[in-house]
């Protein structure tokens, strides 16, 4: 009986994932950006050489795996960019400590902006599988209303969060109502301005002084 080809055979994700000591999920991730080669079997299932994987070393799935580490940093308005200058260096100085290598990503917007240029920067390069790691200074420098979405995307994608201050974050009810409209003034009060109407002006700074009161 003739031997089978070797270098045809082919096994299936779950095999190569075993076989490599990984997870499926990594594997997955691997072929879909092609760091690895696979077909698809005539059933639509991803299927991998059985040579390919047999000469992967140790040394080569971790040059394969190595992702940078992204830093994000965002103010709401140019009147906080001295905290922005505040958040890179905090975000950078623990990236540097921890030896990662890293790359910084800012963004001036509100954070209930999702189209912020540096967050649809960082989503891209998050769902394409280049970011092993993703650190904040607090949760809310992401998003104001919806980070878990944000971190859902992370962990399919295996991403890391670090939030460096999470005990920083535990706000009161009062405090975050603040923080809240605060970011909704700054999103809304430039479109209510170009209408250059007194009642909206009054309403503007009607909400603004009620909110200075309250902090």
């Amino acid at each position: 009986m003739d031997m089978e080809n070797t270098s045809e055979v082919t096994i299936s994700i779950g095999d190569a994932a075993k076989e490599l000591g990984i997870s499926v999920k990594t594997l997955r991730r691997w072929a879909d950006s092609g760091k690895i080669k696979s077909e698809r079997s005539p059933t639509g299932q991803r299927r991998f050489f059985l040579t390919d994987i047999k000469r992967i070393t140790p040394r080569d799935l971790k040059q394969v795996e190595e992702r940078v580490t992204i830093n994000y940093a965002r103010v709401s308005s140019q009147a906080q960019k001295a905290d922005l200058t505040r958040q890179v260096q905090v975000l950078e100085a623990f990236s540097s400590a921890n030896g990662w290598q890293y790359e910084t990503i800012q963004d001036l917007g509100s954070g209930l902006n999702y189209n912020n240029k540096g967050l649809q920067r960082l989503l891209h390069r998050i769902m394409r599988g280049d970011v092993g790691r993703l650190v904040l200074t607090h949760k809310d420098r992401l998003l104001r209303f919806g980070a878990e979405l944000v971190f859902a995307v992370c962990e399919e994608f295996e991403t890391e969060v670090v939030i460096i201050n999470k005990s920083n974050e535990e706000l009161t009810l009062e405090q975050e109502l603040v923080e809240d409209m605060i970011e909704l003034i700054a999103v809304f009060s430039a479109r209510l301005y170009k209408v250059r109407s007194k009642k909206n002006k009054k309403l503007i700074d009607g909400i603004t002084n009620a909110i200075e009161e309250v902090k």
